[in-house]
């Protein structure tokens, strides 16, 4: 229940919609009972038991109101004007004509009541999936690193799918099964008070083993819903592995893992479907023992011909009564149902309770600009327990300055870029910027003075305009000066659509160079303070590393820099250079500095290149 009424702070238009979809309800369940009360009248004059008498008693038409009596007396005031005044087969083709109308009234309704429901779904789900995303993507790093994407990929769809399947049954059985099955009962009280009561008397019985069987479905959907991100998860790595998987001839082993995945969810959903399809055959069949109990009794009263039950009543009480079955097995099967979906809320509502680590902490000082420097303070930072990644880092970046970072791979150096923006922060140390740490600066500020170009270029399926715009509302002129100062402006304009072309999934229709100049002319047009290099050109060919440097020469000038250099040529005018090791600063100095002791590092890596 808390789960339902967690969702239900998303179903903004719930307050717009909830009156109509109970009046709606209400006069649909209202008229598709009418249909059944009127058979008693219709089945007195098929069996010639219409008595003449009662036209006295339904002569006056009392004032109308809004209630099951006011129509039942209305039907039968104008049914005995009928017999009165055209006989039997008047009488017969009124009552056809009456039933046919209630029929038609009741699905006009029916087809409103769904319409609105419908648009509560999905104005629901819409909102649910929204929040979903924005909590998503303002999470650490940390949270996508140690999760699988096709986990959330798998929430954001499959199970807010199953959430929006579940509203829609939470709401047909609280809504209109409940009122339904509340009328019926009422109906057919009216027709024999022992009748009704032997049936509510008998029908519990088939509700507890029902909801036996639907409380154990949770925990099944559960398991269903983790299976199916797995099997998500999967796929999402081998289609962007592709080229690996083909490289390597893995296909038959990739066959294999999927396979493992696909049995597991299919074992797994087989296990819940199994006890949710058991509801269905379990319920009618306690249906048909209380109506056989019902009719065994009921029968009983008309034999015994004591004036309780005639004929007639007992049987439109149980076609009446057989109705009733239909809305309570609707809500054993929406309970069914809704363990499903509560199973999956859980995994949504589990993002949405997830709160950043990284946040601005007090007192927060906003942060426009870079006056004097950046600092690391005694910084250590480990991503697992007792396994240093950087132990007691000490170094300053001076306005204006190019600060490099060089060793051997997995010394830290990544990871000190990273902490620059918080993208992760520090065990113990701090980073300051002003002599202010940068835990005190609001992140928007904080990461709106730095831009970052890595070695791996993140572009989106779109056009290049959108690509180097991102983020921005930049003009066209705007961007095409970035393109210009970062070397991409002639290649696009060689393409027909120029800055209109849409470069593919990961930019998978550029080459490699020019996928590095989309992302420095998207650093240039964000025009930062602080620039962060993180291996921009190492995974370049010559020619390509040429236009490359060159653009990125252009976009380091007058900008505080730190880069990350796999290539030391392209390092060697930086102010200063720190050499990483293990995570510790083992040298520091200029390439002049550093190349005169020629034991050192830096001197062994630069005659190693």
């Amino acid at each position: 229940m808390k789960t339902y009424l967690r969702l239900l702070s998303y179903a903004v238009s719930i307050r717009k919609y909830i009156f109509p979809y109970f009046g709606f309800s209400l006069m649909a369940s209202l008229f598709g009972i009418l249909n059944f009360t009127l058979l008693i009248p219709l089945l007195n004059v098929l069996f010639n038991q219409a008595a003449t008498s009662n036209i006295e008693l339904y002569r006056n038409l009392p004032e109308f109101s809004f209630s099951p009596n006011y129509f039942s007396f209305a039907f039968n005031h104008y049914f005995y004007g009928a017999l009165e005044q055209y006989g039997r087969i008047g009488a017969l083709q009124y009552a056809c004509g009456a039933i046919m109308i209630s029929v038609i009234l009741s699905n006009i309704f029916r087809y409103f009541s769904q319409r609105v429901l419908k648009t509560v779904e999905a104005d629901t789900i819409a909102s649910l999936r929204q929040a979903v995303f924005e909590q998503a993507i303002r999470l650490d790093l940390s949270y996508f690193s140690e999760r699988k994407k096709g986990n959330l990929m798998s929430r954001l769809t499959t199970d807010v799918q199953e959430v929006e399947n579940s509203i829609g049954r939470a709401f047909t059985a609280t809504f209109k099964e409940i009122f339904s099955l509340v009328l019926f009962f009422v109906f057919l009280a009216s027709m024999s008070g022992k009748l009704t009561l032997f049936s509510l008397m008998i029908l519990p019985l088939s509700g507890g083993v029902i909801a036996t069987i639907t409380r154990r479905l949770r925990r099944a959907a559960g398991e269903v819903q983790q299976h199916l991100s797995g099997l998500i998860s999967l796929l999402d790595e081998t289609f962007g592995a592709m080229r690996v998987v083909k490289a390597f001839r893995a296909e038959p082993m990739m066959d294999q893992r999927f396979q493992q995945e696909n049995g597991k969810y299919r074992h797994s959903l087989l296990k819940m479907v199994f006890r949710q399809e058991l509801t269905s055959p379990v319920s009618e069949s306690l249906g048909v023992l209380v109506v056989t109990g019902i009719l065994l009794y009921g029968g009983t009263l008309v034999i015994s011909g004591d004036g309780e039950l005639s004929a007639s009543t007992f049987i439109a009480f149980i076609a009446t009564f057989s109705q009733v079955m239909r809305p309570a097995k609707a809500i054993a099967d929406a309970f069914s149902g809704i363990q499903r979906g509560v199973a999956s809320a859980d995994r949504i509502i589990e993002i949405l309770d997830t709160q950043p680590s990284i946040v601005a902490e007090e007192p927060i000082i906003p942060k426009k600009e870079l006056v004097h420097r950046i600092v690391f303070d005694q910084v250590n930072f480990a991503y697992q327990k007792d396994k240093l990644v950087l132990d007691q880092v000490s170094f300053e970046i001076p306005k204006g300055k190019t600060i490099a970072l060089v060793g051997p791979s997995g010394g830290g150096k990544s990871t000190l870029a990273d902490l620059l923006p918080r993208f992760y922060d520090p065990n113990s140390g701090q980073i300051l910027i002003d002599d202010v740490p940068i835990k005190q600066v609001p992140l928007e500020d904080l990461r709106s003075l730095m831009g970052i170009v890595t070695q791996e270029s993140v572009l989106f399926n779109d056009t290049i305009f959108n690509n180097i715009a991102f983020g921005t509302e930049a003009s066209q002129e705007e961007v095409e000066e970035a393109a210009k100062i970062a070397n991409a402006h002639d290649f696009i304009m060689a393409n027909p659509e120029g800055y209109q072309a849409y470069i593919g999934d990961r930019g998978s229709k550029l080459s490699g160079g020019q996928r590095q100049r989309i992302s420095i002319a998207r650093a240039v047009l964000k025009n930062p303070p602080i620039l962060i290099l993180d291996e921009a050109t190492s995974a370049l060919d010559n020619e390509s590393e040429k236009l490359v440097q060159a653009a990125l020469t252009n976009l380091m000038k007058n900008r505080t820099v730190l880069v990350i250099a796999h290539r030391l040529s392209t390092i060697q005018h930086a102010d200063q250079i720190l050499v990483v090791q293990k995570g510790k600063i083992m040298e520091r100095g200029t390439h002049e500095e550093l190349m005169r002791d020629s034991k050192g590092l830096y001197a062994k890596l630069s005659h190693s290149k």
